[in-house]
């Protein structure tokens, strides 16, 4: 059984939810480390609730932190093990949450920091009824083998994806962007980019810009 995740939530400022904004946040962190952007980007998403879930594992590296699944960086393929492990958690996660808000499957945005961009993207592109909006900072999209062709018929859901990096990032490096991009749209994936200069593995404030611009566009649009 998919273990059972919670985590801060910020409710509506108008008062009723027309749209659910997940954060993941990434790896050795935990959910408080993204809600504050659901507080930055809530006076132009006043029918938005926010929450942001601690992700399922202790983190091996950090203790006082979470994981979505482990990295040693030993193993070649196990970003990909470790999406497919931790996704059956999260998919329960989000639609328990929708209907806690009662809320349709296409009115939540995924919103995912490193790991959680990882698991954003895994997750999103196979739901059932696509995301209104994906927004990843810092991460990938995980394949299996680094072969696109090996998930072409899992992709089921083609959200409006928007991608956004540091140019300077030492953890994950900027051309992860510009290849996840490159992979998304031969998928026919509709995907958006950022690259922040300067910026090494986090979020800035050009960054949280473009980010909340992308979503008030999207989820205007339903």
């Amino acid at each position: 059984m998919a273990a059972e995740l919670n985590g801060p939530r910020i409710e509506p400022r108008s008062g009723k939810a027309r749209h659910l904004v997940v954060f993941l946040h990434g790896y050795g962190a935990d959910g408080n480390d993204l809600i504050d952007i659901g507080r930055a980007w809530q006076p132009h998403l006043r029918d938005a609730a926010f929450v942001s879930p601690h992700a399922p594992r202790p983190c091996a590296q950090a203790p006082t932190g979470r994981e979505w699944f482990p990295l040693t960086f030993r193993d070649p393929h196990e970003r990909w093990n470790g999406c497919l492990a931790a996704a059956p958690a999260l998919n329960q996660f989000l639609d328990a949450e929708l209907a806690r808000h009662g809320l349709p499957a296409s009115a939540l945005a995924l919103v995912g920091f490193s790991q959680g961009t990882m698991m954003a993207l895994h997750t999103g592109l196979r739901r059932a009824v696509a995301p209104a909006a994906i927004i990843g900072y810092s991460g990938l999209f995980v394949l299996p083998a680094n072969d696109p062709a090996a998930v072409k018929g899992e992709i089921v859901a083609r959200p409006p994806i928007l991608l956004v990096h540091g140019d300077r990032d030492e953890l994950i490096p900027a051309q992860a962007l510009f290849h996840s991009a490159q992979t998304l749209a031969a998928l026919e994936v509709p995907v958006e980019w950022h690259l922040s200069h300067g910026i090494g593995h986090g979020i800035d404030a050009e960054g949280l810009r473009h980010g909340g611009e992308f979503l008030v566009r999207q989820l205007g649009k339903k």
